[in-house]
């Protein structure tokens, strides 16, 4: 790479240059008069600058005779003019690290003003926006109600306090912005997308929820074939929602779901020992599912020993043990009802 010098009125602008740099010589020519010309200027071997019009511009407005150039006499035209292009381009693509830049600029303050040079922004405020979208960030993943002092296990699962209330009838949570029946609970047996707004806008639905008699934890799914940290942060999330209403005086009972033995050692951590517990029972008629299912109310009773249980299904109870377990069906009294219009 051969530096030469060249006559400023011998280099040519290319006429097609779609890099419009009018608002940024004035910072050029203040970079060029602090610390000299450290850039040269490329161009191609009949004299048309292929980058650096800034700095063109910029020496003609210091009365600079001769100028530094690189001779891209190794490019075909086609490669010159996609160089040109790219040369601009590239540099749109970095961004700055404001904690970074405000030290820098700590260091700077009594020697350069940094607005010469093109920052128009109060890198404080830079600080500020960024500290707001980490602020942001915090809120969406709920660690503001997150707390490590009552969280256990590997993965820190909120704890939840033990709830024996029973109330007289349930109703799913999709019906419940739309009912008057406040002496029902309402529970999260549903498609998780029909409740994944209250994760989104907890304060909102706890308000709402407040009215009903009790209600079940979010049973965000913890199916077999999902990855791994998928059902974690459903487990995660169901706890940690169940911790909030119940820090807003709610009744709350929990949801259990479980998947393969890998499950265990998270899908059980928080749930109060010796209380009432929800199960689902829907499909464990197929056998795989059944062997799975008892396989985990194995684990379930052995870690947590449950007073009561509350099983939702298709109203078949399952062929098992439960020892002294009192096991109580749920049923949904929308559906229910539903079934009744059906049949009449």
């Amino acid at each position: 790479m051969n530096i030469i010098y060249k006559n400023i009125d011998e280099l040519k602008p290319y006429k097609f240059n779609a890099r419009n740099n009018k608002k940024a010589i004035k910072f050029v020519e203040n970079s060029i008069k602090n610390f000299g010309m450290k850039v040269p200027i490329i161009i191609d071997k009949n004299n048309v600058i292929v980058c650096g019009h800034t700095r063109f511009e910029a020496l003609k407005k210091l009365n600079c005779a001769d100028v530094p150039c690189i001779i891209a006499d190794d490019l075909t035209d086609k490669q010159i003019k996609a160089f040109r292009l790219a040369d601009n381009k590239v540099a749109e693509k970095a961004t700055w690290d404001f904690k970074l830049l405000d030290l820098e600029f700590e260091d700077l303050v009594n020697d350069f003003d940094m607005g010469d040079f093109g920052f128009d922004f109060d890198v404080k405020q830079k600080r500020s926006e960024n500290k707001n979208q980490e602020l942001k960030t915090l809120k969406t993943y709920k660690m503001f109600d997150f707390d490590a002092n009552r969280a256990e296990g590997e993965y820190q699962m909120p704890v939840l306090e033990p709830c024996n209330h029973i109330p007289e009838k349930w109703i799913g949570f999709n019906y419940a912005m739309n009912t008057a029946d406040y002496d029902a609970g309402i529970h999260f047996y549903l498609d998780d997308y029909q409740f994944e707004r209250v994760w989104a806008s907890p304060e909102r639905y706890i308000n709402i929820l407040a009215n009903f008699d009790c209600v079940m934890t979010p049973s965000y799914s913890v199916y077999v074939d999902m990855a791994e940290p998928l059902k974690i942060w459903n487990v995660f999330r169901s706890r940690l929602l169940g911790q909030m209403m119940q820090d807003s005086g709610l009744k709350v009972i929990p949801i259990v779901y479980w998947a393969d033995e890998r499950s265990y050692k998270y899908c059980f951590d928080g749930l109060p020992k010796n209380s009432t517990l929800s199960v689902y029972t829907v499909g464990i008629k197929d056998k795989e599912v059944w062997e799975l299912w008892k396989a985990g109310m194995d684990e379930l009773i052995k870690c947590k020993n449950p007073k009561q249980l509350l099983l939702y299904g298709n109203g078949n109870m399952p062929d098992y043990d439960f020892g002294k377990i009192k096991v109580i069906p749920v049923k949904n009294e929308v559906t229910e009802r539903m079934k009744k219009l059906v049949k009449k």
